[in-house]
């Protein structure tokens, strides 16, 4: 272990060095790739410095056991014996967790897209409740949310709603938000107080930039049309939004949350090329799910993942059998609570299957 934590040291050392230099900051995507890793290193070897340091105390105080002859100082040690074994062993499960290896998009933004499934109106409604919850997780975490596109449903809520959500990991954290979204309620138009099951279906997608997928200008069929939401006379006016059509897929993504017809192109491609990827990563692990299983969804749109419960005031994520009774605070925006079991049962599988 100390040879792989030494080498995780070295590697941190190198990058820094890198990122020095002034050809490597000439080539803005290798700065950019370079900089991502020395910031999850850098993470990292904080922790294994503060872990080393322990390990020192501990065998340092191990050894005071068999020269200290004195009864209450031999106690004094012993208290302190403990304390150190304690803090050793769960620094080395942070490490060993931290030491799993992250998805290379981790640390990109999120394409967040909510589609309305069964249940008519309340589906849309219940769309909508998602929107806001993720929009006031977002503010909790210290992230930007963005609307790129949406259609309203009839009595409210949303059919179909884009979003790109901007912070620190933000992919790595809403990945495990993929799949099909279930609530047990009441609708507000039921008269007779039964209880409807409606779904909406979430795609959380690493935002790409066109860099990073090749994109074909002649694949390409671009539309303008003039924008549905707010802006008095500019949505009358002027045809700002834009539809682009990625033919060998089929693929069609929209913008048009800004009044420029550029800045609007530029929003849709970063989505279509996110699709794209997407599409790949569908492709991948499909191949990949015979022999690899695991806690997250994996994106397919059709694994039921979660189910909130209104009468009961209780949510439940399917895919750990987690249960918590805090509904409303999950609505609000408190998320943390479900996610993190979740991503904490994928690493502890990655290590059982033996990634590391």
């Amino acid at each position: 272990m100390w040879e792989q934590l030494e080498g995780i040291e070295h590697r941190y050392q190198e990058v820094r060095d890198e990122l020095t230099k002034p050809e490597i900051l000439a080539d803005m995507t290798l700065t950019r790739k370079l900089s991502k890793e020395f910031k999850d290193l850098e993470a990292l070897v904080t922790v294994i410095q503060r872990f080393r340091m322990i390990h020192t105390q501990l065998m340092d105080t191990k050894s005071l056991l068999v020269t200290e002859s004195d009864p209450e100082l031999l106690d004094m040690v012993k208290e302190e014996l403990s304390g150190l074994e304690l803090q050793h062993s769960e620094l080395e499960e942070q490490l060993k967790m931290m030491m799993v290896p992250k998805d290379p998009e981790d640390s990109n933004n999120v394409i967040l897209e909510i589609r309305a499934g069964t249940g008519g109106d309340e589906a849309s409604l219940f769309a909508g409740d998602l929107a806001r919850m993720y929009q006031r997780y977002a503010t909790r975490k210290g992230w930007t949310f963005e609307i790129n596109d949406f259609q309203e449903g009839t009595a409210g809520g949303y059919k179909e709603l884009i979003a790109t959500i901007r912070g620190a990991d933000a992919f790595g954290i809403l990945k495990y938000e993929s799949g099909v979204h279930r609530v047990q309620r009441v609708p507000a138009t039921e008269s007779q107080g039964r209880i409807h099951t409606s779904a909406a279906t979430v795609a959380a997608m690493p935002e790409m930039e066109e860099v990073d997928i090749e994109i074909n200008d002649a694949d390409l069929r671009i539309d303008t049309y003039r924008a549905s939401g707010a802006g008095g006379q500019h949505v009358n006016k002027t045809e700002s939004a834009i539809r682009i059509t990625h033919l060998p897929t089929g693929i069609v993504v929209t913008n048009q949350d800004e009044k420029s017809q550029p800045k609007n192109k530029a929003k849709a491609m970063k989505i279509l090329a996110s699709k794209l990827y997407d599409m790949e990563l569908q492709k991948k692990l499909d191949a990949q799910s015979q022999l690899r299983k695991t806690y997250v969804s994996t994106g397919d749109r059709s694994a039921k993942i979660r189910t909130y419960n209104f009468p009961q005031g209780r949510v439940t994520d399917h895919r750990i059998n987690l249960t918590v009774y805090n509904l409303q605070a999950v609505m609000d925006g408190e998320l943390d609570a479900i996610i993190e079991p979740i991503r904490i049962a994928e690493n502890a599988e990655k290590l059982k299957a033996g990634t590391i």
